[in-house]
């Protein structure tokens, strides 16, 4: 990636002594993965001397993530989070008309073999609120606040709910188009429609923790493209 180091300088939201916090971008991977040559955290270590990410977000979700820049801190956030005092909010686009207020999914997740996930009574506590923020004609913006950090736990707890997050193939979700909502869409001739969003709809909004010194901090991210040019569309076309 050419000039990595200030690609990765634009994605700061936060920083002091102790970490920095970014606003990742979609479809890259947080560590190091054997088919990616670039990721967040080699990205980090060209223009950190020790960085260590302190949590994960998955490859296709945009937003905040928090990095260490020294063993003290990175120790100090991974309690907080092993303590769950930090905050996490996430926004997700999901198909169907939902309703949810304070709603709680309290169902265990199991790891399986393929790189996904269930619920199964074996599996690890799982913890997820969720609340609506918004309706449209096919869709729901839901506010997920996860409890518990397991692999995918807002994905398969929203696909338990049959409120699967838009674009989330692997538990259920339908990819968007924009023929979905917007009347007399067409196409040229010899196309075929691609969805507006490549990925699935989930994006980490925020994130609040306690910085060493004790003072609490939360951090925002904003939207990347992708996520504001499908909202756009589910707001022009809400009737």
């Amino acid at each position: 990636m050419k000039n990595s180091k200030v690609i990765f300088s634009t994605w700061v939201l936060f920083e002091d002594p102790d970490f920095l916090v970014i606003n990742k971008p979609p479809f890259i991977s947080t560590l190091e993965d054997r088919n990616e040559p670039v990721n967040i955290l080699s990205l980090a270590r060209e223009a950190e001397p020790d960085p260590q990410v302190c949590h994960r977000l998955d490859k296709d979700t945009s937003g905040v993530l928090a990095i260490a820049r020294n063993p003290e801190a990175y120790r100090h956030l991974s309690m907080q989070f092993e303590n769950r005092e930090v905050i996490k909010t996430y926004h997700a686009v999901a198909d169907g008309i939902h309703r949810f207020e304070n709603k709680l999914v309290d169902r265990s997740i199991l790891k399986l073999s393929d790189g996904t996930v269930k619920i199964a009574h074996e599996g690890k506590p799982a913890q997820t609120y969720f609340n609506t923020e918004q309706t449209f004609k096919n869709n729901t913006l839901i506010k997920c606040n996860p409890i518990t950090g397991r692999m995918h736990q807002i994905r398969i707890h929203l696909a338990y709910l049959k409120a699967p997050i838009t674009g989330d193939e692997t538990y259920g979700g339908r990819p968007f188009l924009v023929s979905s909502v917007k009347r007399n869409f067409h196409l040229k001739k010899m196309t075929e429609e691609q969805p507006l969003m490549k990925r699935m709809a989930l994006h980490a909004f925020s994130l609040e923790f306690a910085l060493i010194s004790g003072k609490k901090i939360k951090i925002e991210a904003s939207y990347p493209k992708d996520f504001k040019a499908l909202l756009h569309q589910l707001q022009v076309h809400r009737r």
